[in-house]
């Protein structure tokens, strides 16, 4: 059983009362700031269920000089690849082009080569996209606030 089922089944026949503009709105405004919500916590370097990610993997002594090492996925939490659509029906976040594809190796903890001359490497499971209860509670409040108005 999905666990979702219950909070859709509650929200389905107030939110068919909306008018399709109002529900358009509604769903951009839900995908703005569950984006915002998760870049911050991708920022923060946790999983939806508050564990840390596992840590990167060390690089040997003698790697390039001069390199500056920037934190896990900096670029990947940019609005330019990481977009909010809301349509009647539906509010999505997502990974767009070609960083979806790292996106899933890291989400699902997959194989990939990190080049084309590279081995194979195993990444840790490191949870990019995921629900947390204060997400489903804005969601939840934006519902209500659009409901009433």
């Amino acid at each position: 059983m999905n666990e979702f089922k219950p909070f859709d089944d509650r929200l389905a026949g107030l939110i068919a009362a909306l008018s399709p503009a109002n529900r358009r709105r509604m769903a951009a405004d839900i995908a703005k700031t569950l984006r915002t919500r998760q870049q911050r916590r991708i920022k923060t370097q946790k999983a939806p269920d508050g564990t840390p990610y596992a840590a990167r993997k060390r690089q040997p002594v003698r790697a390039k000089k001069g390199r500056v090492k920037r934190e896990m996925f900096m670029k990947l939490r940019t609005n330019r690849f990481m977009k909010a659509t809301g349509r009647d029906d539906v509010a999505v976040v997502e990974f767009t082009g070609k960083v979806q594809r790292m996106a899933k190796v890291h989400q699902y903890g997959l194989k990939d080569r990190p080049s084309l001359q590279a081995k194979e490497t195993q990444y840790p499971k490191r949870i990019l996209l995921g629900f947390t209860h204060e997400d489903i509670d804005i969601v939840s409040n934006t519902i209500i606030n659009y409901i009433s108005e």
